[in-house]
């Protein structure tokens, strides 16, 4: 079996594109606001994000404040939907860890009761005992 090696630019097609954004920086990125909200919804850092537009991270982080939060947060609803699902379907690791994290739940019940410092009563006879 022979491997076809492909020259670098050998016969590539090129085109111009459209985009519509946010013009950003002196050397006027544009950036779509729906690309920022999908990088960050799977899980890119705000760094990752300014690389691939390439611009500076502060840059994107001026013009784009509210598009990052929202698609992490995007990303930590999915998660949970997701970790429901899993958990109503019988997993029974998955239903533990939730517990535990929404419930208040824990692997050593603790009876409250049984953690109040009992009452310290000196009776009248053990008084005249000490005093002796």
């Amino acid at each position: 079996m022979q491997e076809r090696i492909r020259k670098p630019n050998a016969a590539r097609k090129t085109g111009t594109k459209t985009v519509e954004g946010v013009v950003v920086g002196r050397d006027k990125t544009v950036i779509p606001p729906e690309e920022v909200f999908k990088l960050a919804s799977i899980g890119c850092k705000d760094i990752e994000i300014a690389d691939w537009f390439g611009v500076d991270n502060n840059t994107l982080r001026y013009n784009f404040s509210a598009e990052p939060t929202k698609g992490r947060e995007h990303l930590k609803q999915s998660l949970r939907r997701a970790q429901l699902e899993v958990a109503l379907k019988g997993n029974a690791v998955m239903l533990i860890w939730l517990g535990k994290q929404y419930l208040g739940q824990t692997d050593s019940p603790i009876d409250v009761d049984s953690n109040k410092i009992l009452p310290w009563v000196e009776s009248e006879s053990s008084r005249e005992e000490n005093e002796d």
